[in-house]
C-alpha cells in the first residue's frame, strides 16, 4: 500500500486570513490521522503566511503518525528543524513571490549547502527528502548528499494534458525507478487531485504521495474526514 501524507497548510491560509485561532490546522491534522492519513505535511514558509512555529510545535507534540516539515534550506530553518525534530524533513524552495512551490530544488546547483544540511538532520534521526523535479542529474545530486529519500514534483504531469500528460507520467515513471536503484525511498507531490492522482499511485516505486489543496479544497465541501477517505480509498485502489 502507498502512504498518503496529508498537508494542511491551507487550513492556516484560512485562519491567518483573519489572524485569529480557527480554523486550527491542528486539529484539521488530527481528524486526518483519525480518516486514515499516515502522515501530516506543513510547510513553516520564511514569511509564515500559513503555518506557524506553534503549529509545528503541537502537531509534534500531538500527531500520532509521522510529521513531515517542508522547509528552505536555510541555517534558520535547519536550526528550527533541529529543535521540533520532525519525524521526516522535506527541503524545497522557497520564493516569497510564488503563490506556491515552482519546481524543484536545484541539488545539482547546490550539492555542497544541501549536503550539509542533511548531514544535520539526519544526525539528529530526521529522515531528509528532497523535492525534485524527475530528472537524472538532480536524482543523482541527491544521492551524494546522503538524503533518505527524494520527493518527485509532480506538478508538471498535473499542469499537462493528453500527450504531453503521458510524457510526464514517463517521466515521473522513469525517474522513480532511477531513485529506486540508487537505493533512495521515491515519494511524490504537489497538483495531485482526485481525478488525476491514479496514473501517479500506480508507480510501483512510489510508497508515499503528499497531498494537501485539494484535499482542503474538497473538505470545504465535505468534510475533513470525509475528503481524506475518498482520497485513501484512491490510493487503496491503485495499490491494494
Amino acid at each position: 500500500m502507498i502512504r498518503l501524507g496529508v498537508n494542511v497548510d491551507h487550513v492556516a491560509t484560512l485562519r491567518q486570513a483573519r489572524m485569529i485561532d480557527v480554523p486550527d490546522p491542528v486539529e484539521a491534522a488530527l481528524i486526518a490521522e483519525h480518516a486514515g492519513a499516515d502522515g501530516i505535511t506543513v510547510h513553516l514558509r520564511e514569511d509564515r503566511r500559513h503555518i506557524q512555529e506553534r503549529d509545528v510545535y503541537l502537531l509534534r507534540e500531538r500527531s500520532r503518525s509521522k510529521v513531515n516539515l517542508e522547509m528552505a534550506v536555510t541555517t534558520a530553518m535547519v536550526a528550527f528543524a533541529e529543535s521540533v525534530k520532525p519525524n521526516d524533513a522535506c527541503f524545497v524552495p522557497e520564493k516569497r513571490e510564488e503563490l506556491t512551490t515552482e519546481g524543484g530544488l536545484d541539488v545539482v546547483s547546490q550539492r555542497a549547502r544541501v549536503k550539509e544540511a542533511v548531514e544535520r538532520l539526519q544526525g539528529r534521526g530526521i529522515h531528509v527528502s528532497l523535492f525534485i523535479d524527475p530528472k537524472p542529474a538532480q536524482i543523482e545530486a541527491a544521492k551524494e548528499t546522503g538524503a533518505h529519500a527524494i520527493e518527485i514534483h509532480t506538478g508538471s504531469y498535473c499542469n499537462a494534458a493528453g500527450p504531453a500528460r503521458a510524457k510526464e507520467l514517463d517521466a515521473i515513471a522513469g525517474a522513480a525507478r532511477v531513485a529506486r536503484g540508487l537505493g533512495l525511498e521515491v515519494h511524490g507531490g504537489h497538483g495531485l487531485n482526485y481525478e488525476n492522482v491514479l496514473p501517479i499511485a500506480r508507480i510501483p516505486e512510489i510508497v508515499e504521495l503528499n497531498i494537501g489543496h485539494s484535499i482542503i479544497a474538497r473538505a470545504v465541501i465535505v468534510g475533513i474526514e470525509q475528503a481524506v477517505r475518498e482520497m485513501k480509498e484512491l490510493l487503496n485502489r491503485a495499490r491494494p
